[in-house]
């Protein structure tokens, strides 16, 4: 079965079924799937489908193009900054990491390109994580002059360590793929070419078994875990409240907008 999830005339995010794994494949290559509001809500809701559906044991994500995720999109930041008329989503960021916190069936990823923000911070939620061995990372919140988000703050330091995480989420520079497998980021790097056969492959041998089992390894993995969780996100959020909108906010959006580096250091206080 393959359905679609459209913005306009283009689909945002594309849905298969087969052998009882849902493909997600987010599906703004123009914009290296990047998230706007409509695919936060398209993804929020074809997560709560796929919990729901008895038919669907695992949930396989990855990105169409050049790119797993690109992260908020920054045309819409800005004009979320700086229009009072902006309009959210009827989900948004918030409601995607509720989706993803809840989420209670196995969740693998397959990072085909470049992920940035939430297309890095979306690992702290998944089960397995394969990446293409050209393949390449990045948290751009500090570069951003914002803070970090989903949780990344408690679940990188889990999956990474401190210092690793601390280099992750403080420096805003790449990670490639060969440094997120050493750091246990992510299970299996793969050639490009077949990064989605082997990825598929280990969904549909998961598959094969009881999803009332999977669901049962599921929630004793991470139910210990969701009171941590709510308290990062409650802390980063406040955080990123505090630095949205403000003077390095503004300088880096300003930045991306004209073409040029951000310019940090004339701010009051370095930023």
């Amino acid at each position: 079965m393959t359905d679609a999830m459209d913005e306009g005339e283009s689909t945002i995010l594309s849905v298969h079924d087969a052998d009882r794994v849902r493909t997600l494949t987010l599906s703004r290559p123009q914009s290296l799937n990047a998230f706007d509001e409509a695919l936060y809500d398209a993804l929020t809701i074809a997560l709560r489908e796929a919990s729901a559906d008895p038919a669907v044991a695992v949930v396989l994500l990855t990105g169409e193009g050049r790119a797993f995720s690109a992260g908020t999109d920054l045309v819409e930041m800005t004009e979320r900054v700086t229009n009072p008329d902006f309009v959210p989503g009827e989900h948004g960021f918030v409601g995607l990491i509720d989706a993803l916190a809840e989420f209670d069936k196995p969740l693998i990823l397959a990072i085909n390109g470049l992920g940035l923000g939430i297309g890095l911070t979306i690992i702290g939620f998944a089960d397995l994580v394969f990446m293409a061995e050209d393949a390449r990372l990045k948290c751009p919140f500090t570069s951003l002059g914002v803070a970090p988000e989903a949780a990344s703050s408690y679940l990188l330091p889990r999956l990474v360590g401190r210092q690793n995480a601390a280099w992750v989420l403080l420096s805003s520079e790449w990670i490639t793929a060969r440094e997120a497998h050493e750091m246990g980021l992510v299970w299996r790097l793969c050639p490009p070419g077949e990064l989605q056969a082997v990825a598929t492959g280990h969904a549909a041998r998961l598959a094969r078994l009881p999803i009332s089992s999977l669901r049962a390894v599921k929630r004793t993995m991470v139910e210990p875990l969701a009171q941590q969780i709510a308290a990062a996100r409650e802390r980063e959020n406040q955080c990123f409240a505090e630095l949205m909108g403000g003077p390095a906010n503004s300088e880096a959006l300003t930045a991306f907008a004209e073409g040029r580096p951000a310019d940090f250091t004339a701010l009051p206080s370095g930023g």
